[in-house]
């Protein structure tokens, strides 16, 4: 299900050719700033230490002049500025080592910027796909897995499910226009169902709308 990715693709996305029969049917990345707020948390970063220079600043208003407390609080927010700055290339740098695939067979995920790993998820081995619509077009898509298939939530990360700490769920994380993609998903299992139909094999995953 995972591999090491050290090796020159030779299709983008990809760790090896397509077998006979199989063609993509969509590729795409994380928005890298959807990708950074959402899952590097970066209004609460920004937030936090705007927090801290209000504290500070009303904490020496009472025996400093308004310009000297004020002086006093700024420190706190260039670290806001820096911190926020280094998130946003931490996204930006994350959304463009990913490439996300979606074939008539399987997704496929590569992940990861320092150590790239690739995620071949076979439509045999998703029980389920949650949607989940956030706003502006945007929004992630949820892989519930079959019960040998596990994954590591830290390797996983920033494109793992939030929360599920339990039995982390591989997610394709802030994507545009999420409802053209989510529809290629859902065609592409209704075909693996009448196939699966016809070779009598595992059910295909099914898919679950949840507006977020």
């Amino acid at each position: 299900m995972s591999e090491d990715d050290f090796a020159v693709e030779p299709i983008e996305g990809l760790p090896e050719l397509l077998p006979k029969g199989e063609v993509i049917l969509w590729q795409g990345r994380p928005n890298w700033l959807r990708l950074t707020i959402e899952s590097l948390n970066l209004w609460w970063v920004i937030g936090y230490f705007g927090l801290l220079a209000a504290w500070r600043f009303l904490t020496v208003i009472d025996y400093m002049p308004l310009g000297t407390a004020f002086s006093a609080s700024i420190p706190f927010l260039f670290v806001a500025a820096f911190v926020g700055l280094l998130l946003c290339g931490v996204g930006y740098i994350q959304a463009k080592a990913t490439l996300y695939t979606i074939t008539n067979r399987r997704v496929v995920m590569r992940i990861g910027a320092a150590l790239t790993l690739t995620l071949n998820l076979p439509f045999t081995k998703i029980d389920n796909a949650a949607v989940a619509k956030k706003r502006g077009g945007f929004g992630n898509i949820a892989f519930e897995t079959s019960g040998d298939t596990k994954f590591s939530f830290f390797v996983l990360w920033p494109h793992a499910r939030s929360w599920y700490f339990g039995k982390p769920q591989p997610t394709l994380k802030c994507i545009p226009d999420i409802e053209k993609v989510s529809s290629i998903l859902g065609q592409a299992a209704k075909s693996r169902i009448i196939e699966n139909d016809n070779h009598t094999q595992p059910s295909a995953p099914r898919v679950d709308m949840v507006m977020n």
